[in-house]
């Protein structure tokens, strides 16, 4: 024989179970993806929710498709009706306008905007960590 039989050998302290020593590694990779993607594209997306809700009849917008458009009516359904030219009218689904360009004067009566509502700076992460 040229190898010597191999037998098997008692393990030392803490071989016995899964530690939370092993686990960390995987709970921190965890919390920075969480905080570096997850965080951010839901916060991206529930404003999304909020400017697509908050559509008014005479807001320019821009649709997933690069048309720039009037909103003409903006009724509670999922579909808008935008004005892109003159006596051009077409329905868009809510979800693909993308961007709102110029807000439409709010009609009469209407509360007045929050007065956090321009304060959105913060640089980079400053946007990231504001509720």
């Amino acid at each position: 024989m040229f190898f010597p039989p191999a037998y098997a050998q008692s393990g030392g302290a803490g071989a016995g179970g899964f530690g939370f020593e092993q686990m960390l590694p995987f709970l921190l990779i965890f919390v920075v993806f969480y905080f570096l993607l997850i965080r951010p594209q839901q916060k991206k997306a529930k404003m999304h929710r909020e400017m697509v809700s908050n559509l008014r009849r005479g807001d320019r917008v821009v649709t997933a498709g690069g048309l720039i458009g009037k909103v003409a009516k903006a009724p509670e359904g999922p579909e808008v009706e935008v004005e892109l030219g003159e006596g051009m009218k077409v329905k868009v689904i809510r979800e693909t306008i993308s961007q709102v360009v110029t807000k439409s004067a709010p009609p009469e009566g209407s509360p007045p905007p929050a007065a956090n509502e321009d304060n959105k700076g913060g640089g980079i992460l400053g946007g990231l960590f504001k509720r």
